[in-house]
């Protein structure tokens, strides 16, 4: 187990053995001896549908209790619902989930009392888990239930985003599969008038990536629309952080163009981004500062903003995810500051722009004339063989250039987060490890869809042909094209 771009992640099996309980007591021993919290206080714990993750809960339960924490039972919420209750209430919390990432695999988010932990708060909290050990994992604790008032406090702030009928006459798909944020996106978008069709509701866990979707699911948001006549489908991961927005057509919109919508909506001045985010957001006049993949490095992106004397701090990720860092308002109402990642904002500008603008929504997302971009990833690339992978590329420019032959020349590259490629040609090509589980990731632009997808899918070939190179690594790839 280790912490990934936000929250810890690992198998299940291991999360139900002592690994819960490890780390739920080293977050708990940490919360005390840095003054966040102290025995006596109250944790509040939420967690997603994983057929794992109510063990997990119990385990969690226990080892904070052996603490002297009380305990919030939030239930089955979204982490955005967790984390604003756990700021408004000055406590810490923990949501147990593994966000997109395959079922038999888990993990646990967690939050200081005045949001989510950063990069030195990981460090931290790995160093008490190596030095404590084990913790107790048979503890049985009295809980307290705060699920209702964790539901309610978040269903308040987004039924005040928008004017009441917002989204009257429009008529919208849920794709609502295992995500905790299912019933309330039908709720919320029901409160503003619009006509809600529930799709795909399922008991076993679903892992949906809203940064690589999977071609079984556009086939099935694209027979969806056409069948309902729906101006649009939307959705969530497992736990609700990101946002899943596709068009009439059923083609999913990306997540950072559904970022910059969001941000121009909340009249941002100034917005941060990782690297991976669409190249063509500076050119919309917006301050942007770019950062690694991750929600901690984009929470450290916005504080530096505000404390530059930015106050309407606005960060995204190419997953959609949305973090406000400072006051916004919107229909004359303040919208208080979430640093963690919500799905329910972006989803609801997308949508009220259908309606304000009286325009299908595929045409808007061309409005903003980005490159097209793409991504896709390759799972069951363990993680040592990315590394290899990268650290090959990085070495010299004769690795670079072998193993995109027949893609471009090399105009320009960058580290900041795996290795971002940019081709005399303009396009872009970047790969990435993925810090949740074991898989690598390609993102790609270029001038069109099709110049996109071909560059995608080129991009994907190499990195198959790497995973399945035999032999010795470097030269010794030559054959392979590498």
């Amino acid at each position: 187990m280790k912490f990934g771009t936000s929250g810890l992640r690992g198998l299940s099996i291991d999360l139900e053995g002592a690994g819960a309980a490890v780390y739920a007591d080293a977050f708990g021993r940490y919360l005390i001896e840095s003054g966040r919290a102290k025995s006596g206080d109250s944790v509040l714990i939420g967690r997603d549908f994983r057929q794992s993750s109510p063990a997990i809960t119990a385990i969690c339960v226990g080892a904070l209790s052996d603490l002297g924490f009380g305990i919030g039972d939030c239930g089955a919420v979204p982490t955005p619902a967790l984390a604003l209750y756990g700021v408004k209430n000055n406590l810490a919390s923990l949501m147990v989930t593994g966000s997109h990432i395959p079922a038999d695999r888990n993990g646990i988010k967690f939050y200081r009392p005045d949001g989510e932990i950063d990069k030195a708060d990981e460090a931290a909290i790995t160093r008490v888990a190596a030095d404590r050990g084990p913790a107790p994992v048979d503890r049985r604790a009295a809980v307290e239930d705060h699920a209702d008032r964790c539901i309610d406090l978040f269903l308040r702030r987004n039924i005040r985003l928008l004017a009441g009928g917002a989204l009257a006459g429009l008529k919208i798909g849920v794709y609502q599969h295992s995500t905790v944020a299912r019933d309330l996106i039908v709720e919320v978008l029901s409160h503003y008038g619009a006509e809600v069709v529930p799709l795909g509701r399922s008991q076993a866990f679903i892992p949906v990536d809203t940064e690589a979707i999977s071609s079984e699911t556009t086939a099935l948001l694209a027979e969806w629309a056409s069948f309902h006549n729906l101006d649009a489908i939307v959705s969530a991961d497992g736990d609700g952080d990101r946002p899943l927005v596709a068009d009439e057509r059923g083609v999913p919109l990306r997540g950072d163009l559904l970022g910059l919508m969001a941000a121009e909506f909340l009249r941002a001045d100034a917005v941060v981004t990782p690297v991976t985010s669409n190249s063509g957001i500076e050119s919309l006049g917006l301050s942007v500062t770019r950062t690694r993949v991750g929600s901690p490095y984009v929470i450290a992106g916005m504080q530096e903003a505000l404390s530059a004397g930015k106050e309407r701090v606005v960060g995204f990720e190419a997953n959609g995810g949305l973090l406000m860092a400072g006051v916004c308002s919107s229909n004359g109402h303040a919208i208080d500051a979430l640093p963690t990642r919500d799905c329910m904002l972006p989803i609801l500008v997308a949508l009220s722009q259908i309606a304000s603008l009286k325009m299908p929504l595929s045409h808007i997302a061309r409005s903003y004339d980005l490159p097209f971009a793409a991504s896709g990833r390759l799972e069951h690339f363990p993680s040592e063989r990315s590394v290899e992978l990268l650290h090959h590329l990085r070495a010299s420019d004769a690795n670079l250039e072998r193993f995109l032959q027949g893609m471009g020349k090399v105009s320009s590259r960058s580290d900041i987060d795996g290795l971002r490629v940019a081709l005399t040609d303009r396009r872009v090509i970047h790969f990435r490890r993925s810090g949740n589980a074991p898989e690598i990731r390609c993102y790609v632009e270029a001038a069109t869809e099709t110049a996109a997808a071909e560059l995608l899918e080129a991009g994907l070939d190499q990195l198959r042909l790497w995973a399945n190179a035999d032999g010795e690594r470097g030269d010794g790839l030559r054959g392979h094209g590498l």
